[in-house]
């Protein structure tokens, strides 16, 4: 991670020296906005609608999640140059300290969302059955001191954005960062965001609704679970192979025992996984049942985008593969 680091500081530097020359560049123009992965992306879309004083930038436009991304020469200078940078804020986004330090841009606004939700912040958790995640490092090159045994730490769960409860505080503080860095902008950029925040209101009612009446109450995911936020807002209980940010694709088979027992146990109908995966892990659950006739259904964590999809969209999707899961 060190010589990530420093190539970002050296990318930096080069930027700073090709912008005139001057401490402050010149902000001529549209008001130029990066949001890091697609929910934030697509709340601040919905929060600036049509007004064209507005160029909006996703950073993982390419369907990197969160945990893999790496800055390119090009995400670093469009940060270094934005004029509201909007971010997770948790381990994954430990670049962007170095990233932010030496910015072109002195009077960009910054949100750390992590920051805004305080003590809404949950921890991973390590639950009964759940692989314990080995020693790893995010980069070969990293060194020694920069490897990271989860097990024991507290760390920040990221997955904020899939609480729609959250998605409501968020986007109240991206109106505000996009109404600092353009105040012409703030009656349009506050009805915006109060028509689509009773979207997220309405759409949270549902979900409310419907898990709330649902016979099932208990997820079991043959896969990472970045689902913490979602199933604590409703009170429901989950069993899985790995955490949310888990780097493990290998499941033991303690695991995948427990994980079959349970279930049988609960009679559930189903095995779930996240997007992207190839189902391995919940195949050989389902295998190791004595049924060995469950469904495999997905949830998406989006953290990729997803072409001709929005946030709204694909959680109102999610909230149908849900009450299949738990009927």
């Amino acid at each position: 991670m060190k010589k990530i680091f420093t190539l970002i500081a050296l990318l930096l530097t080069a930027t700073i020296f090709s912008a005139c020359g001057n401490d402050k560049p010149a902000q001529v123009g549209k008001v130029k906005v990066v949001a890091t992965i697609f929910p934030v992306y697509d709340w601040t879309r919905e929060i600036v609608g049509t007004d064209k004083n507005f160029d909006l930038t996703l950073l993982t436009d390419k369907g990197v999640d969160l945990h893999s991304f790496q800055p390119s020469v090009e995400d670093i200078r469009k940060i270094s140059e934005c004029d509201v940078f909007i971010y997770v804020g948790g381990e994954s986004d430990e670049w962007v300290d170095d990233a932010l330090k030496n910015a072109a841009n002195k009077n960009m606004v910054v949100v750390n969302l992590i920051d805004v939700l305080g003590d809404n912040v949950k921890h991973e958790e390590h639950i009964e059955g759940m692989e314990v995640e080995h020693a790893h490092k995010h980069d070969k090159h990293d060194d020694d001191e920069h490897d990271h045994d989860h097990d024991g730490e507290l760390e920040d769960d990221e997955h904020i954005w899939l609480s729609l409860k959250n998605a409501q505080i968020l986007c109240d503080a991206i109106t505000d960062a996009l109404a600092k860095a353009a105040p012409a902008q703030t009656d349009t950029l506050k009805k915006n965001s109060a028509a689509y925040k009773d979207k997220l209101a309405a759409l949270e009612k549902n979900y409310r609704d419907a898990l709330n009446a649902a016979q099932g109450k208990t997820l079991l995911f043959g896969d990472r679970f970045p689902f913490r936020y979602l199933v604590d807002d409703y009170g429901l209980k989950y069993f899985a192979a790995f955490s949310g940010c888990s780097a493990e694709s290998e499941a033991s088979f303690q695991t995948i025992t427990f994980l079959a027992g349970k279930v049988d146990e609960l009679k559930l109908p189903c095995v779930m996984t996240i997007e992207g995966t190839n189902h391995k892990i919940a195949e050989t659950i389902i295998a190791n049942t004595a049924a060995k006739n469950q469904k495999i259904l997905v949830l998406n964590s989006i953290q990729g985008k997803v072409d001709g999809e929005t946030y709204l969209s694909i959680m109102a999707k999610n909230l149908d593969v849900l009450r299949e899961a738990l009927k």
